[in-house]
């Protein structure tokens, strides 16, 4: 009789480990999330660039999945999602803006001391606005459409900065050259601008379809996964500064559609 109450007892335990088990899926994504991202700033105090570059990519290929394996295993926590959020400042607040920085912007300070003081102020810049981005994306869930994000989600913006390098380091171009330093300090105030701009941007997150994709979707990503194969530093930057310029195109054709709207309906309220 002791021996039966005790298992009676240990049974609802033993029934919570496997749970436990499921829990730590989506976290062992977010931590190796974090570590590309760590690793990243690493690789970049090396000169070893395009490794960052790829380590950065590799976090946001990450970012995906540790999402998707909470929802598939329903292991969504609050816990979880605090802790994404701190991965994502590391991976793409911190580590692309010290691998810009360490890539192209430390070498402003040969413009002179001015131009030193706006390379770090500017990679300081995209960090604070990765931050805010985060902090805002976090206080907006379920406010907001879940069609679209306001402002370029740092993982694509992150992105956006380290395929840039990648493209030039590929070439054996370094970014201390004299007509790369501009370039590299305008796009990486562009990217932070973007995060916290009201632009809307897709984010390919229909919830009609229900996770169903159409067959011209799967025709994309194939065409796209061929192209990544043959040029991957180009395709990714090509990619991606596609998508974050989307954004204000979409927003300015928006603009001039309901301005028209506007134009022509105005000579009937007045008649």
């Amino acid at each position: 009789m002791t021996e039966e109450n005790i298992k009676t007892v240990q049974d609802p335990t033993e029934e919570k480990k496997p749970r436990r088990a499921i829990y730590l899926l989506p976290n062992l994504f977010t931590t190796a999330g974090l570590f590309a991202g760590f690793y990243a700033i690493i690789l970049a105090m090396q000169g070893r660039f395009t490794a960052a570059a790829i380590s950065v990519i590799v976090a946001m290929l990450l970012d995906g999945i540790d999402g998707r394996v909470a929802r598939m295993t329903n292991t969504q926590s609050e816990f979880g999602a605090q802790y994404d959020s701190i991965a994502d400042m590391v991976s793409f607040g911190l580590a692309p803006a010290l691998v810009m920085y360490q890539w192209s912007l430390v070498s402003l300070v040969e413009l002179g001391e001015q131009w030193g003081k706006f390379g770090w102020l500017a990679a300081f810049f995209y960090a604070a606005m990765a931050a805010l981005r985060l902090a805002r994306f976090n206080v907006q869930i379920g406010t907001l459409d879940k069609k679209y994000f306001m402002g370029l989600a740092s993982p694509s913006a992150a992105t956006l900065l380290v395929s840039f390098i990648w493209v030039f380091d590929d070439l054996d171009l370094k970014g201390s050259e004299s007509y790369l330093l501009v370039p590299s300090l305008l796009l990486t105030i562009l990217a932070g601008v973007l995060m916290v701009s009201p632009v809307l941007y897709n984010s390919f997150k229909d919830q009609s379809r229900k996770e169903k994709v159409p067959f011209v979707g799967i025709l994309i990503v194939v065409l796209i996964f061929i192209l990544v194969t043959i040029d991957p530093p180009k395709v990714f930057f090509g990619v991606f500064l596609l998508y974050a310029l989307s954004g204000p195109f979409m927003m300015l054709l928006r603009w001039k559609r309901k301005k028209m709207q506007t134009n022509s309906e105005t000579p009937a309220d007045q008649g």
